[in-house]
């Protein structure tokens, strides 16, 4: 698929707020650099309509992140976006102010879709949506794999038995809004706005084939097309290049996504069953608000989950076999606080934005190297300082070695003195 980047009829002026439907979208090729972008310095520069910058003042926003400053206005006028920007910088604040300033919440269609690989980074992201659209009566609705499609056909069936409050701006996984689209429950000649979160994850192997799926139906070619990443090595950013029509494009090197705001340590032991030993001690020395501990299988989650709590340690685990009220309720506890440590496979590597976490600990290192930098980031989200730890046998010593030369940044013996982490 191609899609056409639109942008305002009228010469030298940004698209209105809320588009009317019947405007015809032009294409407008991109012909300045990333490099060169215009970067607004305030949210009161963009020209935002009234009722969204009342929503993001109220969400907390005080001024914009780096990736704010250069993506939201291209997106605002309607360009395709290609952008990759540090976790916890502000990716979902961009794809929401600029997605919703092209709804119309005057017509009852879904006009904007976001696709995301997990159930948790739905929920997360239709929380913010709904929060910054709130003053414009912006409807969202969150459809994920798991839960029972016929309460989504309620929400969302067209036709005769339409519902009259349809949602404005809908967040879904993969394989529910192929669903969706084959049982027409979603007209894809609504869509203004189609947005991927984890854009490097949605177009790799496990969902590429269902994206290909949805991408091969009949898009209006005016609509907009907005891919978003923590990380996107060269392969998937040509992929994701050939999806787009003339787009702005805003990437890192490698070497940029170090997450400087977050100090990286390891701890080397001897045998991989010493180390459950280690990151005890570890807790018994340190002053956390909240961590995540990262393991690569849904057994050795449930292990370490019980090895700890036998040790007295009050924690939860969470992975993706596990039923979807149950994650949504262990992730709901770690999120206010009831639980204070959360273990996890890569489930929650991505995306998931709890302002306490202030630890992550890699128990072990993950299988595909783009995701440390993921995971590290659950930890100092929007600037705030936050700490890894990762625990590496001396066979584990190549992998990290390979971390530190892709990102261009080493990772310390963790000092003796932990009151300076």
């Amino acid at each position: 698929m191609s899609s056409v980047s639109s942008v305002s009829a009228a010469s030298g002026s940004m698209t209105p707020p809320y588009p009317p439907s019947s405007e015809k979208a032009v294409a407008g090729p991109v012909t300045e650099p990333a490099s060169d972008l215009k970067e607004y310095i305030s949210f009161d520069d963009m020209d935002l309509n009234e009722n969204i910058l009342r929503g993001v003042y109220a969400f907390g926003f005080e001024k914009p992140s780096p990736i704010q400053q250069k993506a939201i206005v291209p997106m605002i006028k309607g360009f395709d976006v290609l952008a990759q920007a540090q976790s916890g910088t502000g990716k979902t604040g961009t794809f929401v102010i600029g997605g919703i300033s092209r709804v119309d919440p005057t017509l009852n269609e879904v006009q904007m879709v976001v696709i995301v690989p997990t159930r948790e980074l739905a929920d997360q992201i239709t929380k913010v949506t709904s929060a910054i659209g709130s003053y414009m009566g912006l409807r969202v609705h969150t459809a994920v794999g798991g839960s029972p499609v016929h309460e989504d056909l309620a929400v969302l069936q067209q036709g005769r038995s339409r519902p009259p409050h349809v949602p404005h701006v809908l967040v879904v996984t993969p394989g529910r809004f192929f669903d969706l689209l084959h049982r027409s429950a979603v007209s894809p000649a609504t869509v203004r706005v189609l947005v991927m979160d984890e854009a490097d994850q949605m177009l790799d192997a496990k969902f590429l084939e269902q994206i290909e799926c949805i991408l091969s139906l009949g898009w209006p070619s005016t609509m907009q097309v907005g891919l978003f990443s923590a990380t996107m090595i060269p392969e998937l950013a040509e992929k994701a290049k050939a999806l787009l029509n003339n787009p702005v494009t805003i990437l890192l090197e490698s070497t940029q996504v170090s997450l400087e705001s977050i100090n990286q340590f390891y701890v080397e032991v001897a045998r991989e069953d010493q180390k459950l030993e280690t990151l005890c001690d570890l807790y018994d020395h340190l002053s956390i608000q909240q961590a995540n501990i990262f393991v690569n299988t849904r057994a050795k989650a449930e292990w370490l989950a019980e090895h700890m709590r036998k040790r007295g340690f009050d924690l939860s685990f969470i992975h993706g076999e596990m039923e979807v009220d149950e994650r949504r309720r262990r992730m709901d506890d770690f999120r206010a606080g009831k639980s204070r440590v959360l273990i996890s496979t890569d489930l929650l590597a991505r995306g998931i934005d709890v302002h306490q976490v202030s630890l992550v600990i890699n128990f072990e290192l993950p299988v595909q190297r783009e995701n440390y930098i993921h995971r590290i980031g659950r930890s100092g989200r929007y600037g705030r300082k936050g700490a890894s730890i990762n625990l590496i046998t001396e066979r584990e010593r190549r992998a990290q070695a390979e971390i530190e030369s892709f990102y261009g940044k080493k990772v310390l013996d963790l000092p003796a003195d932990l009151n300076i982490m």
